[in-house]
């Protein structure tokens, strides 16, 4: 499947969370085998050289594609999750979302100076999610490598906030 057939496989939600918002649904994409398995090639074909050690999936569905991705490039794979979630001891970073602040950890121990990061996640809408777990990679002095992302929502200018980050995005609207 080329790009333009994944954009048809994604299902549109009007008035989704709120009146006047439309939803881009991907569960449509996950359940369509030939679509899902279309959108890891070529995430996997972008990154296949980049000798990556650690992918960074955000909560939650940034763990789908981070997983695969991890186990398709040789690499481990490190959750970015919301405050409280995580087992060990964490590091965390609070965020301006567009209604307020939230707040993602990561373990203290998950990555190291000489890691070669990939953060993923499904959607890049206004940035303020990825930007908070860039500066958690940041804080562990870790290179990030690259920053992919199935959808891009361009019009909500989430790039601006991650200015001269790799970033990748499959699909725009």
């Amino acid at each position: 499947m080329n790009v333009e057939q994944l954009k048809q496989t994604i299902r549109d939600i009007p008035d989704f969370p709120k009146e006047g918002i439309i939803f881009k649904d991907i569960t449509t994409l996950l359940s369509n085998p030939e679509a899902l398995k279309s959108a890891f090639d070529i995430l996997i074909e972008k990154y296949k050289d980049e000798k990556i050690d650690q992918v960074i999936g955000i909560e939650s569905r940034g763990f789908i594609f981070g997983s695969v991705l991890a186990y398709m490039l040789g690499a481990g794979f490190t959750p970015v999750r919301k405050k409280g979630k995580l087992p060990y001891k964490t590091k965390s970073v609070t965020y301006e979302l567009e209604y307020g602040t939230d707040t993602l950890e990561i373990h203290e121990d998950a990555l190291s100076e000489s890691t070669r990061v990939l953060i993923v996640d499904d959607l890049l809408a206004t940035g303020g999610t990825v930007k908070g777990v860039t500066e958690l990679v940041n804080g562990f002095g870790a290179e990030i490598v690259g920053i992919a992302f199935l959808i891009e929502l361009s019009f909500l200018n989430g790039r601006q906030k991650l200015e001269g980050l790799p970033i990748y995005s499959i699909i725009e609207y």
